[in-house]
């Protein structure tokens, strides 16, 4: 039967719930809108609803700004960033190049300009190296975009606190900002826009809110050109290190003799304690204050986990040290004259890097350094302003030492004494008169009288010379006249022979100061360097011959090996017989054995020399020589203030004397080439080894010559 016509069961849902609620459940009444509140009413609700609307507004304006503002910054660093060059091309930014000095075995002993030791990058650098750095100046690089919001809030706080500016002082930067501003934001150096580097370098360094705005800029153009470790190599690369070092590579070699990618542990914690302030904790100038800031280095690199506790000790227990030769650091003298006698485009104003070989050698500065110093410890009181000067070359004119004053250490372009100061020289420059004398036929026993005389002087009246003792000492030969420097022969002779000549001699044996017109020109009223005096000196030594004192022997640019420019003696023209030079060195030799010069003696060597008072002692020399060195030395007051109880023949004997003994330590006293009288000759007829002039073997004639002597009471 159908069941069609029968009523539906009900569902289970409405079974359970009812009807009615199911329907509800299905059929749900849509929200009202909801309506907004209506506004205050009164005077304060009018005060509430305009602050509502000025907040509003001001905040729509923020964010509206704000965006504006990120949008230009944003095309600003991606127009920046396209402008950037390569990374290789901002490795080395210096604007001069640098001066490599080599000794004449080929070993660096000073360096000028600004040095660059090479390309390096973060791959190539010690690790210890690159964490030092990391810990040091930015401890989040590899995680920030280029600012540190956070480093920059934290600066200024601690600049306020402290008094200082919000700008001054602590920058907050980071690696890639300090890269920025040593890039100068891009900006090259402009002679016509800045006068010198330095200003250059000063205004690249300015801290104002606009500049820190272009520098945040830049740095965030940098991100986006380079790669982390290219920002770092760039700052490896152009960091400012102390000592004219550019970069780590360069101050590595600089102070370790080493490359960047050698230094261990102790030594790249120094090289990073160097950028808080180069020069201040450069090693060559306080090695304590940076073995101390190089401490704080270690400790930060142990609190970002790069050394452990046992590396952290070592280092500190074994700080980093100079190589020998930063640590010697001697030459500075040598190197500055060196610089200033080659071509400026190649030397001091040089773009390229140079490399100069020279005749320095660094044994006989040494001595000449610790000569000057005993003497001065031990001879001379406490407090003395005194300044001393020494010169010592080869007898060809090769400078092989040279100190300028006693501050030994001094900085590139201190004031050089040997070569800067004219002082009178007093009887140093006797020599040239008896040179003039022995070359026209004199011989070092010719006789001069030791006697009152007055010379009639155009245009300053009648001059009568004394000598140091206040005494006449009769008929002298030539040689006691020099061997105890008198006066009065010396003018004498410098007359008979002719002032004109002397001065003619002097000049071609290279004094080339203006020299006086009168007789005082015989007791050294001239004036001279002491470079110029020991380069006169070396021609005596020689035989005669002129020289030029030099340093240069090669120049070349640094990676060529074919020389620019070169030299190979100073050896010049003949000035004096070499009979009449062996005769003078013989004279010479008898002023240090028997004469004013016997502080000089060194003990086994023959030495020949001559001492030098002025006027008041406002000048005290001694100049001579072995058979292997011609050495000067100076003595005096820079503002010319008489020495108290100095003369040629005390302290400034005994600086060459003990400079000269550690020159020649070691080496055979090799004899002097000078005339050696074996027996009495007839007046001006000296007996001598070669001399043509010698009777030897003559009994007779030895005779005569006794009786000679006892008339005319000569001495040898």
């Amino acid at each position: 039967m159908s069941r069609s016509n029968k009523k539906r069961a009900p569902l289970v849902a409405e079974k359970r719930y009812g009807a009615a609620k199911t329907a509800q459940k299905k059929k749900k009444p849509s929200k009202s809108p909801r309506k907004p509140k209506p506004p205050r009413r009164g005077p304060l609700g009018w005060i509430a609803n305009l602050i509502a609307w000025v907040v509003g507004l001001i905040w729509r304006l923020i964010w509206r700004g704000a965006l504006v503002v990120g949008l230009i910054i944003a095309l600003a660093v991606l127009f920046t960033s396209r402008s950037l060059p390569p990374a290789s091309d901002l490795l080395d930014g210096r604007a001069r190049g640098s001066v490599t000095f080599l000794d004449r075995t080929g070993e660096v002993f000073a360096w000028r300009g600004q040095q660059f030791g090479g390309q390096i990058t973060a791959d190539t650098v010690s690790p210890h190296l690159k964490h030092a750095l990391l810990a040091t100046e930015d401890r989040r690089f590899y995680s920030h975009f280029g600012i540190s919001p956070r480093g920059m809030a934290s600066a200024v706080r601690i600049n306020l606190a402290e008094g200082r500016g919000p700008l001054s002082g602590h920058g907050g930067s980071t690696l890639t900002q300090q890269s920025a501003k040593l890039l100068c934001l891009g900006e090259s150096y402009d002679p016509e826009k800045w006068e010198t580097e330095t200003q250059y370098e000063a205004d690249c360094r300015r801290s104002t809110i606009w500049r820190k705005v272009k520098e945040a800029i830049y740095a965030m153009a940098m991100e986006v050109r380079y790669s982390k470790d290219e920002i770092l190599s760039i700052y490896m690369n152009r960091a400012y290190l102390g000592s004219g070092s550019h970069g780590f590579e360069a101050a590595a070699q600089r102070y370790f003799g080493k490359s960047a990618a050698q230094v261990n542990i102790a030594e790249s914690a120094m090289l990073a304690g160097l950028l808080t302030a180069p020069s201040r904790y450069a090693p060559t100038s306080n090695l304590k204050r940076s073995q101390d800031r190089a401490g704080i280095v270690l400790m930060l690199m142990h609190q970002e986990g790069y050394i452990t506790d046992a590396e952290r000790a070592e280092a500190k227990a074994n700080p980093a040290v100079l190589s020998e030769a930063a640590e010697k650091r001697a030459g500075g003298y040598f190197a500055d004259w060196v610089m200033s006698s080659a071509p400026s485009f190649l030397a001091s104003d040089t773009t390229e890097d140079v490399i100069i070989n020279t005749t320095f050698d660094e044994r006989i500065q040494l001595a000449a350094e610790d000569a000057l110093t005993w003497v001065f410890e031990n001879k001379v009181r406490d407090g003395s302003q005194a300044q001393a000067a020494i010169v010592v070359m080869s007898a060809d004119g090769a400078v092989r030492a040279m100190v300028g004053g006693r501050k030994l250490r001094g900085v590139a372009g201190s004031f050089n004494r040997a070569v800067m100061a004219n002082r009178q020289t007093g009887s140093s420059f006797k020599p040239f008169v008896y040179a003039t004398a022995l070359d026209i036929g004199h011989q070092w026993n010719s006789t001069v009288v030791d006697e009152p005389i007055t010379v009639e002087i155009p245009g300053s009246g009648p001059w009568s010379p004394t000598n140091y003792d206040r005494k006449f000492h009769g008929r002298v030969t030539l040689a006691e006249a020099l061997q105890h420097s008198y006066n009065i022969p010396a003018v004498k002779i410098a007359m008979d022979v002719g002032l004109e000549n002397v001065r003619t001699v002097a000049e071609m044996f290279g004094i080339q100061s203006d020299l006086a017109q009168g007789p005082a020109l015989a007791l050294g009223a001239s004036e001279s360097t002491l470079l110029e005096m020991t380069g006169a000196y070396a021609g005596i030594l020689n035989g005669g011959t002129s020289v030029s004192p030099y340093g240069l022997v090669e120049l070349r640019l640094k990676g060529d090996e074919t020389p620019l420019m070169g030299q190979d003696g100073g050896l010049g023209e003949r000035v004096i017989t070499a009979d009449a030079a062996q005769q003078l060195i013989y004279m010479m030799h008898r002023a240090v054995e028997a004469g004013t010069g016997q502080r000089a003696k060194i003990p086994g060597v023959e030495v020949a020399g001559k001492t030098g008072t002025t006027q008041a002692a406002r000048d005290a020399w001694f100049m001579g020589f072995t058979a292997d060195y011609v050495a000067g030395v100076w003595m005096g007051y820079d503002d010319n203030t008489p020495l108290t109880g100095v003369t040629g023949g005390g302290l400034p004997a005994e600086i060459w004397r003990e400079t000269m003994t550690r020159v020649q330590d070691g080496a055979p006293g090799n004899p002097l080439p000078m005339i050696r009288p074996v027996e009495r000759a007839p007046l001006n007829e000296p007996a001598v080894q070669g001399h043509p002039s010698a009777k030897r073997g003559d009994p007779i004639e030895r005779v005569l010559n006794d009786v000679m002597d006892a008339i005319f009471g000569r001495r040898d």
